[in-house]
């Protein structure tokens, strides 16, 4: 028995294979590939080394792609029977019943099943960002706060993976609402690990939530060698500058860094953040002829990766993708193969009640949109548009469905609900160039041509109270 660089217990591994152990929690921690390398080193040295198995089962089904938790449950499965369990530790046995239990698609049990592991070992690092990546996938804002909180105190600012540990705690903090004190933490987390993109996303995170994307673009700006390269997670950020450049009205800059970055993703988080993206230009003008192509390859991207249900809000990009090459055909035909997996008797099966509760009403509503059929729009996202959260994501990213439920508003000429829906969003984020020129559009619908005009030079100012977009990140793509 030895101890690893957190001090815990581990068994079944060499010094070696506890050494590849502790490179792979520091990548997987910084966001890098090399996570894959080190956690099949260590299991090259001691293939029944528990918490190496139990690395490889969480890398293989927090990824969302059906292929990868096909094989983890294989690869997890052979190492079961060859384990006898009752001689693990406490600690890597409740592990095991966590794997188990997101193997099974039981997201919730395995959540609650780190954070008791979590109450006992503080600086179980992979308890920390396994659990905090299901709590983002099951989008439970309150656990992603309050795990690592609970955590935080047992950890020294001293320790290498501190800085870490805030950047999580960051995100948490503003996916709860707490933008200040988020701010806070992730600059201190970036201040003590420059290239934590995670703490770097939690802080584009708590401006794009307050409508600072002049603040936004200007942070990304000064830290771009920190976060574009190097690691799994630099698309998604760029996923966030182009959020930016989008309130500045910069589409020309958006659809730039769409063709030379997040075109021709190659996974489902990288496929997402091209179908939300592209999805909000068409929100703005249905049936773009400069986006044809852009939808197109999106659209033969997914069919391989939702042939079966797994995650709803992959789902739901995969309906946005379909929609916008205009391939209805492939949307209706997704979504009955989801209404059928509803029916079919699953307990403890996370995504199917993700699918039934929220899933499936937006992916309903989506096509609908693309049909042109605003008022089924309104009426499937309204009465859920509080419980959205449900199916997993951030703030930021289920936006795309409120801003669906917005223009779909508008055009049905709902003018109440729409009216609902602006006040929102312009008294959270009053300086969002964005909600100002909704304000507007709903004052054209009512006749108001003063309210309409005043509007839109309030968003203007705040376009150019933003910024232009310039900096380091001109011409670097």
């Amino acid at each position: 028995m030895t101890n690893d660089q957190h001090g815990l217990a581990v068994t079944g591994a060499g010094a070696a294979a506890v050494r590849h152990y502790d490179r792979a929690i520091d990548e997987l921690l910084h966001f890098r590939a090399e996570v894959d390398a080190e956690t099949g080193a260590a299991l090259a040295e001691s293939p029944d080394f528990p918490m190496g198995n139990v690395l490889a089962a969480y890398l293989g089904l927090l990824t969302t792609e059906v292929a990868d938790a096909r094989a983890a449950r294989a690869r997890f499965s052979a190492f079961r029977r060859r384990t006898d369990e009752a001689s693990l530790l406490p600690r890597e046995r409740a592990h095991v019943a966590a794997v188990q239990a997101l193997l099974d698609g039981d997201w919730l049990t395995c959540g609650r099943l780190l954070g008791e592991i979590t109450v006992e070992h503080p600086r179980d690092a992979l308890a920390l960002a396994a659990g905090h990546q299901v709590d983002f996938f099951t989008g439970d804002a309150r656990s992603l706060r309050d795990r690592i909180g609970g955590a935080l105190n047992a950890w020294r600012e001293d320790d290498r993976h501190f800085g870490h540990v805030l950047g999580m705690y960051a995100f948490g903090l503003e996916e709860a609402g707490h933008y200040d004190r988020s701010e806070e933490v992730g600059l201190r987390a970036v201040e003590l690990n420059p290239r934590d993109v995670w703490g770097i996303h939690a802080v584009v995170h708590t401006y794009e939530m307050q409508g600072r994307f002049g603040d936004g673009v200007r942070y990304l700006d000064a830290r771009l060698p920190d976060w574009s390269t190097g690691t799994f997670f630099n698309i998604h950020t760029w996923w966030h500058y182009c959020l930016y450049a989008l309130e500045s009205g910069d589409e020309a800059r958006v659809l730039s860094i769409y063709d030379s970055v997040l075109a021709g993703g190659e996974s489902c988080m990288e496929l997402l953040d091209a179908a939300a993206l592209l999805w909000r230009l068409h929100l703005e003008g249905s049936g773009r002829p400069e986006l044809d192509g852009r939808w197109r390859a999106l659209a033969d991207a997914w069919p391989v990766r939702v042939g079966e249900p797994f995650y709803a809000f992959n789902d739901m990009h995969a309906v946005m993708s379909y929609v916008g090459a205009g391939r209805i055909g492939e949307a209706e035909k997704l979504i009955a193969t989801r209404e059928a997996y509803v029916l079919e008797p699953r307990p403890g099966v996370t995504n199917q009640d993700m699918t039934l509760r929220v899933g499936l009403p937006v992916c309903r509503s989506l096509m609908a949109f693309g049909k042109g059929d605003y008022d089924a729009v309104v009426d499937a996202l309204y009465p859920i548009r509080h419980r959205v959260n449900e199916f997993g994501g951030s703030h930021a990213q289920r936006d795309a469905v409120q801003k669906t439920l917005l223009e779909a508003a508008l055009r049905a000429g709902r003018r109440d609900v729409a009216r609902v829906l602006v006040s929102e969003r312009v008294n959270v984020r009053p300086c969002s160039p964005y909600n100002w020129l909704k304000q507007a559009a709903l004052a054209e619908t009512l006749g108001d041509r003063g309210a309409a005009a005043a509007a839109r030079l309030r968003a203007g100012e705040l376009a150019r109270q933003g910024g232009p977009m310039q900096g380091q990140v001109q011409g670097q793509v």
